[in-house]
C-alpha cells in the first residue's frame, strides 16, 4: 500500500525513514477518513468535507482515482486500501495517525451492489466477495477507528456508515445487498452502544437515488425493475447534496449523536415500494 500527500511544499513536510513525505500533524482542521473515496458518494464527500477545513484520508483500491479526488488538495492524504485486507485497514488507520495524529470521523462508504438475483440465484463466492466488502469491510474500518478513538486525546470520534433504503425495504433481486445493508444497521447501532463510554458515537446515512454510476447499473434513470414486473425511470438527485448531508453528520458536536438520515430523490418509489 502506498501513500504521500498529494501536495505542499518542502518547507511544509516532514519524511520518515522510508522517504515517504507527510504533513505537519497540527495543520489544522479535524481529521476525516473516508472509504471508497474514488467515485460516487465518497468523492462528493470527501472533496466536499477538504472545502470545509478537514484534513481528509481518502482509502480505495484504486489510487489514480484517489488522486483525482484529492486534485493537489494540500489536506488530502492518499492511502490506497482495500478493505477487506486486516493489513491494509490496519495500515490505513496506522498512517492516518502517523500523519495527522488523530481520527475525529470515518465515513464508512465502501461498498458495492454485487449480483442481482434472488437468494436461490446467487453463487456462494458471489456472496461471499459481496459480504466481505460491504459488512466485513465496514467491520474492520470501523473496529479499526474506534481502536484509535478510544486511544486519542481527547478521546471519541464519530463514525458515519453508509448504509442505503435497501437497509429499509429492498429492491426485487438484490438478495445480498440488501442484507448487507440491513447488517450494516445492527453495526451502526452496536457500535453506537458501545461507544458511548468513550466519547465515540456512530449514525447511519440511508440513500436513495443519488446520481451515480451504480444507479445506471440499475438501470434508474433507463426503467428499472419493481417489484410488480414493470420497470419504471425513476427519479435522482445530485449526488453533492449527499454529501451535503454526510457533512451535516460529520460537523455535529460530540454532546449530539445523529442515528439515522433517510435521504431520497423527491418521489421516487420507495415509500410504498413493494
Amino acid at each position: 500500500m502506498s501513500s504521500g500527500l498529494t501536495s505542499g511544499s518542502s518547507s511544509d513536510l516532514s519524511s520518515d525513514a522510508s522517504g515517504v513525505f507527510y504533513g505537519r500533524k497540527n495543520d489544522g482542521g479535524r481529521v476525516a477518513v473516508v472509504t471508497g473515496a474514488g467515485s460516487g458518494i465518497g468523492r462528493a464527500a470527501a472533496q466536499l468535507l477538504l472545502r470545509s477545513g478537514y484534513r481528509v484520508v481518502l482509502a480505495g483500491r484504486r489510487e489514480q482515482e484517489l488522486l483525482a479526488t484529492a486534485d493537489g488538495h494540500r489536506a488530502a492524504l492518499v492511502l490506497p486500501t482495500d478493505v477487506t485486507r486486516p493489513d491494509d485497514v490496519a495500515a490505513l488507520f496506522e498512517g492516518t495517525v502517523r500523519e495527522f495524529g488523530r481520527v475525529d470521523v470515518l465515513f464508512n462508504n465502501a461498498g458495492i451492489f454485487g449480483p442481482a438475483g434472488s437468494v436461490d440465484e446467487i453463487s456462494l463466492p458471489d456472496w461471499d466477495s459481496t459480504v466481505s466488502v460491504n459488512l466485513t469491510g465496514s467491520m474492520l474500518c470501523a473496529a479499526a477507528a474506534v481502536r484509535a478513538m478510544k486511544a486519542q486525546h481527547p478521546q471519541g470520534g464519530r463514525i458515519i456508515n453508509n448504509g442505503s433504503i435497501s437497509a429499509h425495504s429492498p429492491r426485487p433481486r438484490s438478495a445480498v445487498y440488501t442484507v448487507t445493508k440491513h447488517a450494516m444497521t445492527g453495526l451502526t447501532k452496536s457500535i453506537e452502544l458501545d461507544g458511548r463510554g468513550f466519547g465515540i458515537t456512530c449514525g447511519q446515512i440511508d440513500i436513495g437515488n443519488t446520481a451515480t454510476d451504480i444507479m445506471s447499473t440499475l438501470g434508474v434513470g433507463t426503467g428499472a425493475l419493481q417489484a410488480d414486473g414493470r420497470r419504471v425511470v425513476e427519479p435522482t438527485f445530485p449526488v453533492a447534496e449527499a454529501a451535503r448531508a454526510v457533512l451535516m453528520m460529520a460537523d455535529m458536536p460530540p454532546s449530539v449523536s445523529v442515528g439515522s438520515v433517510l435521504i431520497t430523490a423527491a418521489g421516487m418509489p420507495f415509500i410504498g415500494r413493494g
